[in-house]
C-alpha cells in the first residue's frame, strides 16, 4: 500500500465537475467524513450492530472469536447505497438539478438514486440489466424513476454513458468517486463508534465504493485494525486489480451476488481500496448461499447474496487468521425477491447435504 493519505480537506463542490474525479484527488479525510455524516444524519438511519453469539458463530469459528454484525441492511431502501446517492445529489447545482440524473445498477444503487432524486425533486433515469430483481425494478418505478432495461451490465453501463452525454444528465456512479466514498465512509465511522477496539472489519466488495469508503474511516481511526474485502470468484475485478496493481476489466461476470457484479474496477475506488484495504479474498457462490442460511437461521436476517459475502469470508478464507479476534462484519443489503431467496436457501441446504454425504 504505497499511496499516502492526504490531510487536505475533501469538500463537496457546488456541482459534480470532471475535476472531482481526476486521478490524484485526495482520499476522504476524517474531518470530511464527519462533516458528511452530520449532513446525512437527518436523511439516513444510524444502523445498529449485533453481537453474534449463537449457532454458526460458535460452531464454525475458533474459540474466543468475537463477531459483531453492522446491520446496514436495515437502512432506508434496504441498502447502504443511499448514503452515497444522497451525498452526490446534494452536491448538484441548479443547472444540474434541472437536467436530472442517470444511474446504472443491478438494482440497489438504482433504488437509492431513485429515492434520493425523489427527495430532491430531480428527474431520474436508471438503467438495469433485464435479469434484475423485479422487486428492485418496482421500487425504482414507485419512486418516480424511468427504468430502462438492457441485456447485461456491460450494455447497461454503455447506455447509461450515452444518456449522460446526450441528455447532459449527471451520472451518479454506483461505486466510483469521492462523494460516493464519503457517503459509504459514514458506515465505517458509525461502526467504529459503536464497537471499540476492533481487530478486523470484513466488507463485501464489488466496484469498491463501500469497501474503500469504510476502510478509509476505519484505518484513519484505528490504523491497527485490518480491513478485508470479500469478493465472489465470478466477479473478482478488484481482486485482479490488486494482483496487477491497476484497475482491471472482466470479460464476463457470473455470480449470484449480482449487487457485486461490477464489470470493471475504476481508478478512484481502486486507489482508495489499494491505500486502505489490507487484502481481498474470494468466496464461491455455494459459500455465499451457506452464509445466507447462517444469517437467516441464527440471526433471522434476510440478507441478499451480496450482503452475505462478508460472512462467507469470515467462515471461509478468513476463519483461521481471525481466530480469537474481535471482528465486525458488514451486512449491507436485503433487497431480494422471496422466491429467489427461498431458492438460494435451498441451494445452501443441498450443498451442506452433499458435504455431509
Amino acid at each position: 500500500m504505497s499511496h499516502v493519505a492526504t490531510d487536505r480537506p475533501l469538500h463537496a463542490p457546488a456541482s459534480l465537475s470532471s475535476a472531482l474525479l481526476r486521478p490524484g484527488f485526495p482520499y476522504p479525510s476524517l474531518a470530511d467524513i464527519r462533516k458528511t455524516a452530520a449532513s446525512l444524519s437527518q436523511q439516513v438511519l444510524h444502523t445498529p450492530v449485533w453481537h453474534w453469539q449463537t449457532g454458526s458463530a460458535l460452531d464454525k469459528l475458533e474459540p474466543d472469536t468475537e463477531v459483531w454484525l453492522k446491520l446496514e441492511l436495515f437502512q432506508k431502501t434496504g441498502t447502504f447505497k443511499l448514503r452515497g446517492a444522497l451525498n452526490c445529489i446534494s452536491a448538484l447545482d441548479a443547472d444540474a438539478r434541472e437536467r436530472g440524473v442517470v444511474a446504472v445498477s443491478a438494482g440497489n444503487h438504482a433504488m437509492a438514486v431513485a429515492y434520493a432524486a425523489k427527495l430532491a425533486g430531480v428527474s431520474c433515469k436508471v438503467v438495469l440489466p433485464r435479469h434484475a430483481s423485479p422487486t428492485r425494478i418496482k421500487a425504482c418505478r414507485q419512486d418516480g424513476a424511468e427504468v430502462i432495461l438492457e441485456a447485461d451490465m456491460h450494455k447497461a453501463f454503455a447506455l447509461g454513458q450515452r444518456i449522460m452525454e446526450e441528455e447532459q444528465r449527471t451520472m451518479i456512479h454506483p461505486y466510483d468517486g469521492p462523494l460516493t466514498a464519503l457517503g459509504t465512509a459514514t458506515v465505517g465511522l458509525e461502526l467504529m463508534q459503536q464497537v471499540v477496539q476492533l481487530d478486523a472489519v470484513i466488507v463485501p466488495i464489488g466496484g469498491g465504493g463501500l469497501c474503500g469508503g469504510i476502510a478509509s474511516a476505519v484505518k484513519q481511526l484505528a490504523p491497527h485494525c485490518a480491513v478485508y474485502g470479500v469478493e465472489p470468484y465470478g466477479a473478482d475485478a478488484m481482486y485482479r486489480s490488486f494482483q496487477s496493481g491497476q484497475p482491471e476489466k472482466l470479460k464476463e461476470v457470473d455470480s449470484i451476488a449480482d449487487s457485486l457484479c461490477a464489470p470493471y474496477a475504476m481508478d478512484y475506488s481502486f486507489r482508495v481500496c489499494q491505500r486502505f484495504v489490507d487484502e481481498i479474498v474470494r468466496v464461491s457462490d455455494d459459500e455465499i448461499c451457506t452464509a445466507m442460511s447462517d444469517l437467516y437461521h441464527d440471526v433471522k436476517l434476510v440478507a441478499e447474496p451480496a450482503a452475505a459475502v462478508a460472512t462467507a469470508g469470515l467462515f471461509g478464507p478468513l476463519r483461521q487468521r481471525l481466530a480469537g479476534k474481535r471482528v465486525a462484519v458488514i451486512v449491507c443489503g436485503s433487497n431480494v425477491d422471496p422466491a429467489r431467496y427461498a431458492e438460494l436457501l435451498a441451494r445452501a441446504g443441498s450443498s451442506a447435504h452433499g458435504l455431509a454425504a
